[in-house]
């Protein structure tokens, strides 16, 4: 088997149980368990955006041997509450990316965000993401606020982008069947006993 690209050792929160993992190119990992065990908070140690226990590596490379800001680069982090800043959408993005795949209108690239649904809204935080080609996506809850056609239409975009560029992703749902139908494995936290 080929080295890992993210290697997660014992990583731990104040307010998490520690997470160890293997992430290989290509591979799409479910991350499950109940509400405030400590699933998002995981994913803001391994995005370098909280204090954490334990070790990263990313290609093999210790996480303090990578500069920060590359690491971040490198680590695309979409939180299941994104801020938004500015007037519109265009403001948040180098160019416009393809919308029509993600069930988006053209026209939209000129609204002002606060004429946007939850859901638009969600849909193009994840292509504002995905625009600097970060190798890793920590994926929480990502389809919470879509409709059925929506949730599959981002669930088809994810995996095509993790196929087209080697990349790899941990995705945080609540649906069970959402987890078994894409990740080749899912991981359930649980409080320490």
């Amino acid at each position: 088997m080929t080295a890992p690209l993210l290697r997660i050792e014992d990583v731990a929160t104040a307010n998490s149980p520690a997470l160890s993992l293997n992430l290989h190119g290509g591979e799409l990992i479910g991350l499950a368990g109940p509400s405030g065990i400590g699933k998002s908070q995981l994913f803001k140690a391994v995005a370098d955006l909280l204090p954490h226990r334990g070790h990263l590596w990313l290609d093999g490379k210790a996480q303090q041997d990578i500069a920060p800001a590359h690491w971040r680069q490198q680590i695309g982090y979409l939180p299941a509450q994104v801020h938004w800043w500015g007037n519109r959408v265009a403001e948040h993005f180098n160019q416009q990316p393809p919308l029509g795949h993600l069930g988006l209108p053209d026209s939209i690239w000129h609204q002002p965000l606060l004429q946007l649904s939850t859901g638009e809204k969600q849909r193009l935080a994840l292509l504002r993401l995905l625009q600097n080609k970060p190798r890793v996506l920590l994926l929480d809850e990502p389809t919470a606020s879509l409709d059925a056609v929506n949730v599959e239409r981002v669930e088809r975009h994810v995996q095509d982008y993790l196929q087209q560029h080697q990349a790899a992703a941990l995705w945080i749902s609540h649906d069970p069947q959402q987890l078994q139908r894409l990740c080749q494995h899912i991981i359930t936290l649980r409080a320490a006993a």
